[in-house]
């Protein structure tokens, strides 16, 4: 790089962020700077395409006395959620299927009984209350977006229209009463206000309940090059380090962690208050948590260390995608793309790719068909167009679906298209096992 990380600290005189989400601390490094980019779930009609459009400065930044890595807030989360949502969960078989599990497990591990209440914040389409409501519990969905709260109904999981904060938790304790069990899935780095949606979890938890949080895992994210994780949508990442230190602040503990697969690399954590009675915490518990501490160690999360390499890594991995495209472009071959995640614009807009690069993408997503993908305007279309038109490659932007789309696509792959991924690397599917593409 052109200059060390320590030279990039920044002058809080010359930023919107002037204080840390979780510590307030004014000592924040640059950790990567991905240029300027749209909200990536704002996808865009034809009009639309014809008009001005916003782009923000995507920059993530670490803070030196606490380790959580954040951006800078340009569009408050509730204007985005205002107007609806593009992202509907059910329509990930494997995120389904991860939600399933998750309730057999959690019945399993807390003896949750018949008559509990269950409630989930951030509950999206009713993905995972469905299974809970298929077993005769009581639940509640608390949702910002109404588009999502309203599919929720009619899959019969009663869903609150509302962005939790201290207040609107304590509300809905009061009127619907405090949780056995509290889920937080992928929803905590979509929230600017950190001790404010914190404190409403809070209140929504009973005395003996359990919380547990799902997030992208931070060191997963440096490891394995995920910046297209990062969004404007996306205000936090978060590392155990950070979780333990932000739940303490609110008189919360973390009793037990584990390691996910999902998206890419993720973490689960069960949180109780501090004077519950119930399982405060056990030695199996405590040697999960010190396991993965001592991980996040290993990988410099608690230093400057880890983070130092991560902007040239992502600048390798851009061209090598770059490099892929243009080669298989000037061979006079098709590429089309499989998905339309809001990781993928950022990927797509930080990389530069237009339609030249890359003619259309596909999406099973009703909401997103026939619009355009913000900043790029490449054009969205149902899966069946990959089968009409039959491109030479297809790049799946979901690339933590990876292998779920790769059997969706087996009757295209068995006729001659190839698969390409670009996370960490533009890796090909090839003799079994995803490949980099310049060893093909």
């Amino acid at each position: 790089m052109s200059s060390s990380l320590i030279e990039n600290t920044i002058d809080v005189t010359e930023s919107r962020l002037f204080a840390c989400r979780c510590c307030g601390s004014r000592r924040l490094e640059s950790v990567v700077d991905l240029g300027k980019s749209p909200l990536c779930e704002t996808y865009l009609s034809r009009r639309e395409t014809l008009m001005a459009e916003s782009f923000y400065p995507l920059h993530a930044f670490v803070c030196r006395d606490c380790w959580l890595v954040q951006l800078d807030e340009f569009v408050s989360g509730r204007e985005i959620f205002r107007d609806g949502y593009a992202y509907f969960s059910s329509y990930s078989d494997s995120w389904v299927a991860h939600a399933a599990r998750y309730c057999d497990a959690m019945i399993d591990r807390e003896g949750i009984a018949s008559d509990a209440r269950i409630i989930e914040v951030a509950s999206n389409d009713g993905y995972l209350l469905q299974h809970f409501v298929k077993r005769g519990y009581r639940v509640l969905g608390i949702e910002p977006a109404d588009n999502c709260a309203a599919a929720a109904e009619l899959k019969g999981v009663p869903t609150r229209v509302a962005y939790l904060d201290a207040a609107t938790g304590q509300e809905i304790a009061n009127e619907w009463g405090q949780a056995s069990l509290v889920a937080a899935n992928n929803v905590l780095a979509h929230v600017p206000d950190l001790h404010g949606f914190v404190a409403g979890l809070k209140h929504l938890l009973a005395a003996d309940g359990l919380l547990t949080v799902e997030i992208q895992h931070l060191e997963t994210l440096i490891r394995l090059r995920q910046f297209d994780t990062i969004y404007h949508e996306h205000f936090c990442y978060f590392s155990l380090h950070v979780l333990i230190d932000l739940f303490e602040r609110h008189d919360l503990r973390v009793v037990d962690a584990e390691l996910l697969p999902t998206h890419g690399g993720s973490l689960r954590v069960f949180v109780r208050h501090h004077d519950a009675r119930k399982r405060v915490q056990d030695d199996e518990g405590r040697a999960r948590i010190d396991a993965i501490l001592d991980s996040e160690r290993d990988a410099g999360l608690v230093s400057l260390e880890g983070f130092r390499r991560f902007e040239r890594e992502v600048q390798e991995a851009k061209w090598g995608l770059l490099e892929f495209l243009i080669a298989a472009r000037r061979r006079g071959e098709r590429v089309a793309g499989y998905g339309a995640p809001g990781k993928g614009n950022t990927l797509l807009n930080y990389c530069g790719i237009r339609t030249d690069l890359l003619e259309f993408v596909v999406d099973r997503n009703p909401y997103k068909q026939g619009r355009f993908l913000p900043g790029t305007h490449i054009p969205i279309h149902e899966p069946e167009m990959l089968r009409e038109r039959r491109p030479d490659w297809v790049l799946i932007l979901p690339w933590n679906l990876r292998d779920e789309i790769r059997d969706q696509l087996r009757s295209l792959v068995e006729a001659g298209t190839r698969l390409v991924v670009p996370i960490p690397e533009a890796l090909v599917w090839q003799g079994g096992d995803w490949k980099p593409w310049k060893e093909m």
